[in-house]
């Protein structure tokens, strides 16, 4: 302890002394005089006391300064935000799909359907049984339509390199297990593709084919019959025209589906000798986006003996139109017609031509028009409901077989719940018809559960 911080102790003792000292005349000044010289000293032990208080709160006040300078306080840690992906050298990797199980109740009036039918796995026109005696009812439980996907994407000099591949269970032709024992499935591949910029090589939807009209469904399609739907190899480029306008023309692999004038099966030829072409002008706006798209392609037959080849084109308008609170509803709709274009609608509902590759036999093109509608329904941010209808007519040339299909059409509602984000479940009713050339008529009443986590 310093001096100065004792003044009062000081001021203490002289007080004492002063007081104690004699008290009578004949041995002491006058006591005025003495009390004057106390008061005196007093007052001057006073401000000095004052100065010392006054720089140790300086001190003080320094002190802490210096402290809090040496050690800051502790800042509040937050939490990272987790990574998108992981990288692997420069090329930066995201995992993505679902994992989804389907309980799906299939009521065919008009015959059976094979355990091995793809109609037993997702809603397909073409698998609908006509003229048939009875009735029958079919429950089958799958995970099959479980998806996985990478998405990769490298920065090389200021340009992006983006790469995709797509897989399913549900595609694959064969089975590693059965439905007795392991219910085991075949990876398939659904989409591959490497784009640089705006060209884009690989295996992808079709140009001629607008996805986003696609409603949410249980179903592996929706409304088959009236949509575009087709994966396939293909060089595409893609143009921005102005802000909200793209034009994407591409080259795509070509196959001629035909049937002959006295048998319904649709053959793959594989003679083709020249790729299929497509544009497609893509406009998007703050409601949404609008689609148009034409198709020009080629078919060629050859089976040893005689060949032949014609033209064949398509048109197909689609969109998606958003409203509502927060946007939570949305109209979909494509309507698509063509000539030669069977393999491109409806899983290839109707044939692109008739061929019977007989001497003087030519290659005549089907007619197909197609149409599907969506009206989604946000009920609340969790609770939503998609009401579908889909429809497609073929018209043959003379002559035809007259157990081809002719028209299909089919009605869906459903009611899809979102407890948390990357979990749906839903319920679904639809019902289908098939008609063919000679009249007869099949119908399909369906319900199907689905449950699907998102990752």
């Amino acid at each position: 302890m310093t001096m100065r911080s004792r003044p009062g102790f000081y001021a203490g003792v002289a007080l004492i002394a002063l007081v104690a000292g004699p008290a009578s005349a004949a041995e002491s000044p006058d006591i005025e005089a003495r009390m004057s010289a106390i008061e005196s000293r007093m007052a001057a032990l006073t401000g000095e006391l004052e100065a010392t208080r006054a720089e140790n709160a300086s001190l003080r006040s320094e002190l802490a300064e210096t402290r809090a300078k040496a050690s800051p306080p502790p800042t509040v840690q937050t939490a990272a935000a987790p990574a998108d992906g992981f990288k692997v050298g420069g090329t930066t990797i995201k995992i993505g799909g679902f994992l989804k199980t389907v309980a799906t109740f299939s009521r065919w009036d008009d015959g059976d359907v094979a355990g091995n039918s793809l109609g037993r796995d997702f809603y397909l026109p073409q698998a609908i049984p006509v003229g048939g005696t009875r009735e029958s009812t079919d429950s089958d439980f799958s995970a099959k339509q479980t998806r996985l996907w990478l998405n990769l994407s490298t920065d090389v000099s200021g340009h992006t390199l983006k790469g995709y591949l797509e897989t399913d269970f549900q595609t694959s032709p064969g089975t590693q297990g059965s439905e007795r024992t392991t219910n085991g499935y075949n990876l398939a591949l659904r989409r591959a593709w490497v784009q640089f910029d705006n060209l884009l090589v690989g295996q992808d939807w079709s140009t001629f084919q607008y996805v986003g009209a696609l409603p949410e469904s249980t179903d592996f399609v929706g409304p088959t019959e009236g949509t575009v739907f087709v994966r396939q190899p293909l060089v595409r480029y893609t143009a921005k025209l102005t802000p909200a306008l793209a034009l994407s023309v591409s080259a795509e692999n070509a196959e001629s589906a035909t049937i002959s004038s006295t048998s319904p099966t649709l053959t793959e030829n594989d003679d083709d000798r020249m790729p299929d072409f497509v544009a497609r002008l893509t406009y998007t706006a703050p409601f949404g986006e609008l689609s148009l798209a034409g198709l020009f392609r080629q078919l060629s037959v050859d089976n040893g003996t005689i060949s032949d080849k014609t033209g064949a084109w398509g048109v197909s308008a689609a969109g998606k139109i958003m409203f509502g609170p927060d946007k939570r509803h949305d109209f979909r709709f494509m309507a698509t017609y063509g000539d030669g274009i069977g393999r491109y609608v409806g899983l290839n509902f109707a044939p692109d031509a008739v061929y019977d590759g007989l001497p003087g036999s030519t290659l005549e093109t089907v007619k197909t028009f197609a149409a599907l509608a969506a009206l989604k329904l946000g009920w609340t941010p969790t609770l939503r409901s998609t009401f579908m209808a889909g429809y497609q007519n073929a018209s043959y040339p003379s002559p035809a077989p007259l157990t081809a299909n002719d028209k299909a059409w089919s009605l869906a509602a459903n009611l899809f719940w979102s407890p948390v984000k990357a979990l749906d479940l839903g319920v679904e009713y639809r019902h289908g018809e098939r008609e063919l050339l000679n009249g007869l008529a099949g119908q399909l009443n369906r319900l199907e559960f689905a449950a699907k986590y998102n990752f």
